[in-house]
């Protein structure tokens, strides 16, 4: 706490469980959360709304807090013309698409800090994004936005009010429209992979130009393409090493940042969050799976290292964000982006001593920099180029870069470090236990199994009600009352689903399907052939939200889709098949004409048209034999398939799957049945077997 925020009496933000709106619990403006009580005092006093919409780890929400929200003269502009509202975009992601989408309606663009007016019934009638303390960058001052957006509002409010509403009508019919949809058939993947061609930059990797975001939903898609029809595994290679070898990859203690602000992946945003790192290394392990290379088994395990190390929960959960900002020393009061990032050639010679020359060889450490006169570390030359040049070893070579970076992680260490947003939040928990449970499977890692099993059960406990509900977030021991959304239902959901093929543990694959009889009752509308993101026990906004896209995340729909295709199989459920396959079909054209931003449906759509194989074992999980088949279905990339096991002598089995009836060992051995469309070939019980079979099964 600054000297300042110490004179200052702490506003209604004080009591947020939410470290992003705690930041501005003394700011001088008299901030709200989300609320009735500022919505009432809004319409006693006739005043516009002014929502503030950002999130803990981002660099320019930290910038505008510093020049607008501290500073006692736009305070005063604020309390004086407006009900002021903080939002955590992470805790209430509904309140936050409806914003966005007006934000990008009226400005062509959109980003946080959002900022954006509304009426005091909720209805948006001007907004914007970053606005700065002075007139600069051919952008208005934020005080003078104030003013403007305070006379208009006293001398034309009609006029603002008939844009706004008309505004919110148009977002009402198109969030409420039937998309027309087409036919699912194979030539809609390959339309959405010459997509993908066209925008994919063959220097750098990825897709489209700079800013560059990592997509790993597309890049699980292009996997699943490449394994299938042999084209564009050079792409999805390119991508993943580019980005590895990148700024955007902490070097020293692994894991990835949000974006680069450039092409070449150099310079990030240095905000660490939890989605990116979990989906970030389930594309590493499935690549490694598929390839055998072991440099995406080491990105994967130094990412997954990386959430264990830093973001997680003692108690078995994951924290959301690391932030940007952190104070370059212990005794400076201001913080800079990505000064624990960052090094000096001086910090680099002082800690590594005669390994500096090579070190900073291979990881372009130069006396000029390449961020703000210090350097983020990269791969700028590989072991076999600078031992060439230096006409060393490339083991010795190797040996040093592997020292250094060790030495270089632990001087690291003792910086001030970034802060932390230490809620725990249901999606964002449910793809990490995904990652967990394939980094257990893929690597024989059981401290990851581990990390897995013991996130879900912290879930489950800390975020779900007695009578079932889930809940959005939680943070020091207090759930927010929030309730949870589609994609929280829908990604942990796919996170059990992992769990269960990691422990084969019955009790996983039954939440899953609770969860998805869920998710169908509470966000599926027929009207719309499609989801909501906000269930029927919501708070109504002034529209009802539906993000039919994957951005940052997988949406919550394409993850719908994506696991109840899998729960149809398993348990031959007509209602998951039907609704999964009637939102894959609405979101045909769409796939095809913009596949970056449809990754994990058309993913999906690979597992629905790909004749997938159903395979059930009868044994003891515990048992070697039993293991060694399971081995043969979980070690390699085979991504068209579903598992199930039963113990033998369970009757009837616990999972009630079709594919487990009237199974049972052959000469008490484990015994496995490879299945499609519920007609299975003759039970194996050798893994070579068992291996032909599915390998038979793949489709082409």
């Amino acid at each position: 706490m600054s000297s300042n925020e110490r004179n200052r009496r702490p506003n209604r933000l004080i009591n947020a469980t939410s470290p992003y709106l705690l930041q501005h619990a003394y700011n001088p403006v008299d901030w709200y959360p989300w609320g009735e009580e500022a919505f009432a005092r809004a319409k006693a006093e006739d005043k516009p709304i002014l929502l503030s919409v950002g999130y803990a780890a981002c660099h320019w929400c930290h910038v505008m807090e510093h020049e607008s929200f501290e500073d006692e003269e736009t305070a005063a502009l604020m309390n004086r013309h407006f009900i002021n509202v903080k939002v955590d975009r992470e805790e209430r992601p509904d309140i936050d698409a409806i914003y966005m989408t007006a934000v990008q309606a009226m400005t062509g663009s959109g980003g946080w800090p959002m900022t954006v007016f509304l009426t005091p019934d909720g209805v948006p009638f001007f907004a914007g994004t970053y606005f700065p303390p002075e007139d600069r960058w051919q952008m208005p001052s934020f005080r003078r936005v104030l003013r403007s957006v305070a006379e208009a509002y006293a001398s034309r409010r009609s006029e603002l009010l008939a844009r706004g509403r008309e505004l919110v009508e148009r977002m009402r019919e198109a969030i409420s429209m039937h998309m027309p949809g087409g036919t699912l058939t194979p030539a809609v993947l390959d339309a959405a992979f010459i997509g993908l061609q066209q925008a994919f930059d063959p220097a750098f990797g990825g897709f489209g130009r700079a800013p560059k975001f990592p997509q790993p939903m597309t890049l699980e898609f292009l996997l699943r393409y490449a394994v299938r029809t042999g084209r564009g595994m050079e792409m999805l290679e390119t991508t993943l090493r580019r980005m590895a070898e990148g700024g955007i990859y902490d070097q020293l203690g692994g894991g990835f940042h949000r974006y680069s602000v450039d092409a070449q992946w150099l310079v990030p945003h240095f905000e660490k969050m939890l989605y990116d790192n979990a989906l970030l290394a389930r594309v590493y392990l499935e690549t490694f799976q598929a390839t055998g290379n072991a440099f995406y088994r080491r990105i994967a395990e130094e990412t997954l290292d990386y959430m264990l190390r830093e973001m997680h929960h003692p108690e078995g959960g994951f924290f959301s964000t690391q932030d940007a900002d952190s104070l370059p020393t212990p005794d400076a009061t201001h913080k800079h982006e990505g000064a624990f990032f960052v090094w000096t050639p001086a910090e680099i010679r002082e800690a590594l001593g005669t390994d500096a020359i090579v070190f900073s060889a291979l990881y372009g450490v130069t006396d000029q920099g390449n961020f703000e006169g210090k350097n983020i570390l990269h791969v700028r030359r590989s072991p076999d180029e600078v031992a060439r040049v230096m006409g060393m070893p490339v083991e010795q070579i190797e040996t040093i870069a592997a020292r250094g970076r060790r030495i270089l992680f632990e001087v690291r260490q003792r910086r001030p470090m970034p802060d932390l947003d230490d809620k725990v939040l249901t999606a964002w928990n449910g793809m990490a236990i995904r990652a967990f449970a394939l980094g257990a499977v893929a690597l024989d890692r059981e401290d990851y199994r581990i990390a897995a099993v013991q996130c879900a059960r912290f879930v489950l406990t800390n975020l779900r009600r007695a009578d079932g509900e889930l809940l959005r977030s939680w943070r020091r021991g207090v759930a927010n009352p929030t309730p949870a959304f589609l994609e929280d239902y829908a990604l942990l959901a796919d996170g059990l689903l992992a769990l269960y093929e990691a422990t084969f543990d019955p009790h996983w694959l039954l939440e899953a399907r609770v969860l998805a009889d869920s998710l169908l009752e509470r966000f599926w509308d027929e009207s719309i052939g499609g989801f909501y993101d906000t269930g029927k026990n919501h708070e109504q906004l002034v529209i009802r939200p539906r993000d039919t896209g994957d951005n940052a995340t997988p949406s919550g729909s394409s993850a719908a889709v994506d696991v109840l295709l899998r729960l149809a199989l398993i348990f031959d459920e007509a209602r998951y098949r039907e609704r999964s396959l009637s939102v894959l079909e609405s979101m045909v054209p769409v796939m095809q004409r913009y596949p970056t931003g449809f990754g994990r449906y058309l993913a999906a759509a690979e597992f629905a048209l790909g004749q997938p194989r159903e395979i059930a074992l009868i044994g003891n999980p515990e048992d070697a034999d039993t293991q060694a088949l399971a081995a043969v279905v979980l070690k390699p990339f085979l991504p068209n398939r579903v598992i199930v096991l039963a113990r033998p002598g369970e009757d009837p089995p616990r999972i009630p799957s079709p594919l487990l009836n009237g199974r049972g060992q052959i000469d008490g051995k484990a015994t496995a049945y490879v299945c499609q469309n519920y007609a299975c070939q003759l039970p194996v019980t050798e893994p070579s077997a068992l291996e032909a079979q599915v390998r038979g099964r793949q489709s082409g």
